[in-house]
């Protein structure tokens, strides 16, 4: 049988979810933790990959397993196994087929700022201290939509086969005067490609470059014309939809 695992982490710790022969990621400490449980080895199929030091609030992964087992105690087990920073929410039964990757239909994220110095928040908040013009970045935030080719904002020599992503949500909202969130949602993501944007409209809201600016980046499918890469601590990955979940 098929099963879908629902999980968050903070990555402070981790080189991303993604196996790596030399450095801790979230998918080889869950694959331990299960396969420990579940007495055999248990093959993780996650919904996508983070970077290094990028958190989930809901992540799936998909895996096989043919005999019965008690999930709220295998949660509570695995909960106990893990470590402080990843913790399992649920298991789904799905179709045989069911794929985590490949059946996404949508991803969200949120990209997570502060404007004044906060000693709490910091690990999980990029801290920016110059003044941004919100809503301009909010303008130039709603250009994302006339566009499906975001080449420009893809981590250069990745392995794809189409940088067409069609977003469905980008939008700025400052929740108090110091925290700045911006959310973002698309059936499909490049890789570094939200934290590509956010440096970019960045750039906007410190009035370096014009909206027009922004169309051009866009235009020129060319990573070296957009912005900076805002560290990873601030970014989330909070929802993944299904359409049977």
């Amino acid at each position: 049988m098929r099963y879908f695992i629902e999980f968050a982490y903070n990555g402070t710790a981790y080189h991303g979810w993604q196996l790596q022969p030399n450095a801790p990621t979230v998918q080889q400490t869950l694959t331990e933790a299960i396969s420990t449980l579940l007495r055999q080895p248990i093959e993780l199929v996650g919904a996508g990959r983070t970077d290094a030091g990028v958190h989930a609030k809901q992540m799936f992964a998909h895996f096989d397993y043919d005999l019965p087992f008690d999930s709220a105690a295998l949660i509570q087990k695995m909960n106990s196994f893990l470590p402080p920073d990843i913790v399992v929410y649920q298991f789904h039964s799905v179709d045989a087929e069911a794929h985590a990757r490949f059946d996404a239909t949508h991803r969200t994220y949120e990209y997570h700022m502060h404007l004044f110095k906060d000693a709490f928040v910091h690990p999980l908040s990029y801290y920016h201290h110059r003044p941004l013009d919100i809503a301009l970045m909010n303008q130039a935030a709603q250009i994302l939509f006339e566009y499906e080719d975001f080449e420009c904002f893809s981590k250069t020599h990745t392995d794809v086969f189409t940088f067409n992503c069609t977003i469905y949500k980008a939008v700025w909202t400052q929740t108090n005067d110091n925290q700045l969130i911006f959310t973002v949602s698309a059936n499909r993501f490049l890789r570094n490609m939200v934290r590509a944007i956010v440096g970019t409209l960045i750039n906007v809201g410190l009035h370096k470059i014009t909206l027009d600016d922004f169309r051009a980046i866009i235009e020129s499918k060319d990573r070296g014309k957009a912005g900076f890469s805002v560290p990873g601590k601030g970014l989330f990955l909070t929802k993944v939809g299904y359409p049977y979940l």
